[in-house]
């Protein structure tokens, strides 16, 4: 009985002494006692998704979650530098151009003017000159009408008291003045005759010579009594100012 005993003892003992060597040798090398079978193995998908990751082109467009969206200063370098390359196109600058020229004033003369002769009955032995701006430009009238009626050779002087201040300005539809003293009143001029045509010469603005095309305003068809006293008034831009000589 007592050796029966002892060698269950034994058996148990040899038994408890197997189990202690399986676990000794299943243990792991990290310090925890058990060993991770899953994490030991790389997993298949993930190293291919990390491979395809490493692989995307150069230039396209960044999909991962470590994009970063630019700061304000960055958009605004960028929209600087994008405007700088943008090409002008100049429009603006023809614009402003041909309007510059459209504007700028003319000298008035027979192409762009109308002119129109009127005999006064007050004062008597008088002719308003008046010339209209036909043109599309502001124009100036400058100095006094160089007339010539019939065949004269010469032109008749100015009276030079009616200079006016300024040079007369006639924009696109107004009108200026000049009037023409025909004859003495008393008669004590000499070789008076009548003259059934006129012609009208503008000056430039130095006054040393006529400019443009001349005026042929019609007289009335017995025409007009001229004598050695003819002469013209500076332009006037007033009517009034006109016939007051």
């Amino acid at each position: 009985m007592s050796n029966l005993r002892t060698s269950r003892t034994r058996l148990v003992a040899a038994a408890a002494g197997t189990v202690l060597a399986a676990l000794a040798l299943t243990a792991c090398g990290d310090g925890t006692g058990t060993q991770d079978e899953g994490a030991a193995t790389k997993s298949p998908s993930a190293s291919a998704s990390t491979d395809a990751g490493a692989s995307t082109p150069e230039g396209a467009p960044r999909t991962d979650s470590t994009a970063t969206a630019p700061t304000a200063a960055q958009q605004a370098a960028s929209k600087t530098s994008s405007a700088s390359r943008t090409p002008s196109t100049g429009s603006s600058t023809g614009k402003s151009t041909g309007s510059s020229a459209a504007t700028t004033p003319v000298t008035c003369e027979g192409s762009n003017t109308k002119t129109v002769a009127a005999p006064l009955t007050r004062p008597v032995n008088h002719l308003l000159l008046t010339v209209t701006n036909t043109g599309s430009r502001t124009c100036f009238l400058y100095g006094y009408p160089a007339v010539r009626f019939g065949e004269a050779q010469s032109v008749p002087p100015v009276i030079e008291d009616s200079q006016p201040q300024a040079v007369v300005t006639l924009e696109p539809g107004q009108s200026g003045y000049a009037s023409v003293n025909l004859s003495a009143t008393d008669g004590s001029a000499a070789h008076g005759h009548t003259v059934k045509s006129l012609t009208v010469w503008f000056q430039g603005r130095s006054l040393s010579g006529s400019v443009g095309r001349s005026a042929t305003p019609a007289l009335p068809v017995k025409g007009v009594y001229v004598d050695d006293s003819l002469k013209v008034t500076y332009w006037q831009q007033d009517m009034d100012d006109a016939v007051s000589w």
